[in-house]
């Protein structure tokens, strides 16, 4: 580990991120298994075909994130953010026994409960594992922080869907024990997480959840800055909604690849993601640089029309192992295409997230948060509505995939309009 990141293994980071990759290794896990379940092993619920019924537990992952956000960023402000932690997942632990029955009963219902409950439990922890971060981290380690959480991240993602697609093929026991294994060594991060304070004790929990996350994005949207970076961030949630949601059927019709090839396009764009993040973090030399939000964002338009215009022809033939992809040189240039994509996705996100917890007040950064996890929602759900839509015009999802790269462009435009420092310091980050 490079000096850059020296406060890796320590108390006050290795923890928290410990306890941040278990879980999203778990949802991925859950979230896999369940829909591995449906499309293949005939899970199924009052009568909904199989391609409605896997809508229907992304939109019951998702819920929770619009109805209990805001009281998660109180909950975060109020509490000490490490006791919040332990709580949370200990309540995973209940939710993968609950899995367990699920699977072992092949009851949909069971495992549409834990979905929801397992989107609760994300809600929860996810206010508090950015808000956290500058209380733990001292300032000049706070973008290496954040690009290290969105390297686990990613890689979390990766490795939940490849291992929750395999563990499915061995049956219930198998699963049941890898999921609750995993919950189980979240907990034990959690326990080594060290005391985080509260930061604003006099705020009042309300069930009001409507009126509350209204009133909370009425807050966030008040400061210029903080809404700049949730707009940012945001955006990149819609575009890696639209690529990772259309990514396994882009690969069948457009480059004549098999499940496996799926799985390889899957690794090379996540791997990408986290070498970025970490590169973005190490050309900060320890500084919130806005200007490689910039870099990020034309890279990302680059890669992203380059992949699109070299797949516009939709494939004739057998499909292709990963053995008989790879002997195609055209396809070398969608692989680092898509490496290249995930690479400055990375550049364009550790930036806005440390802007983020540095523009909010201390007393506000966890609700700011949680506000943002909103709208990231509200963005995630239109992507699948826009990319319905434009598929139902185009019938191609390499033009979905090249307007949304183009769209991306006119997009940072807006972001640096909004907030003009972006622009201002285009250049600092090749200065130390």
């Amino acid at each position: 580990m490079t000096s850059g990141f020296s406060f890796f293994a320590t108390r006050r980071f290795l923890p928290l991120f410990g306890t941040q990759f278990m879980g999203a290794f778990n949802d991925n896990l859950l979230r896999t298994a369940v829909v591995v379940l449906i499309s293949y092993y005939g899970l199924s619920t009052a009568g909904l075909p199989a391609e409605q019924l896997v809508n229907l537990a992304a939109g019951v992952f998702i819920l929770p994130f619009f109805l209990f956000s805001a009281t998660a960023g109180k909950l975060a402000e109020s509490f000490d953010k490490a006791a919040i932690a332990r709580v949370v997942k200990l309540a995973e632990i209940g939710i993968m026994l609950l899995t367990g029955a699920g699977l072992f009963l092949h009851s949909a219902g069971l495992l549409m409960t834990a979905l929801f409950l397992m989107g609760t439990h994300s809600t929860f922890f996810g206010p508090l594992k950015y808000s956290v971060l500058p209380q733990y981290l001292q300032g000049h380690e706070l973008v290496a922080g954040n690009g290290l959480i969105e390297m686990g991240t990613f890689l979390a993602i990766l490795f939940g869907q490849i291992i929750g697609s395999l563990m499915m093929h061995h049956g219930p026991l198998v699963a049941s024990s890898v999921i609750l294994a995993t919950a189980l060594c979240g907990y034990a991060f959690s326990r080594a997480m060290p005391s985080a304070p509260p930061t604003a004790q006099h705020l009042k929990l309300s069930f009001n959840v409507l009126a509350d996350s209204t009133h909370l994005v009425g807050q966030a949207w008040q400061m210029r800055e903080v809404r700049s970076a949730i707009l940012g961030i945001s955006w990149f949630w819609l575009m890696g909604a639209v690529y990772t949601t259309q990514l396994p059927t882009f690969t069948r019709l457009h480059l004549g690849g098999n499940a496996d090839v799926y799985t390889l396009m899957l690794a090379i764009f996540s791997l990408g993601i986290g070498a970025g993040s970490l590169l973005c973090a190490k050309l900060s030399h320890g500084k919130l640089q806005l200007g490689l939000v910039l870099v990020g964002s034309l890279g990302m338009s680059v890669a992203g029309c380059d992949l699109a215009l070299n797949a516009l022809p939709r494939y004739q033939g057998a499909l292709l192992d990963i053995a008989g992809f790879l002997q195609q040189a055209g396809h070398w240039r969608h692989m680092i295409d898509l490496a290249l994509l995930g690479f400055f996705g990375g550049f364009f996100t550790v930036p806005l997230y440390t802007w983020l917890q540095t523009a909010s007040p201390e007393a506000f950064r966890s609700q700011a948060i949680a506000a943002n996890n909103i709208i990231n929602g509200f963005y995630m759900v239109a992507a699948a509505l826009a990319s319905a839509l434009i598929l139902g015009w185009l019938h191609s999802i390499a033009l979905l995939f090249l307007l949304v790269s183009l769209a991306n462009l006119l997009a940072i435009g807006l972001l640096v309009r909004g907030a003009p420092v972006i622009w201002r310091t285009r250049l600092a980050w090749l200065g130390r």
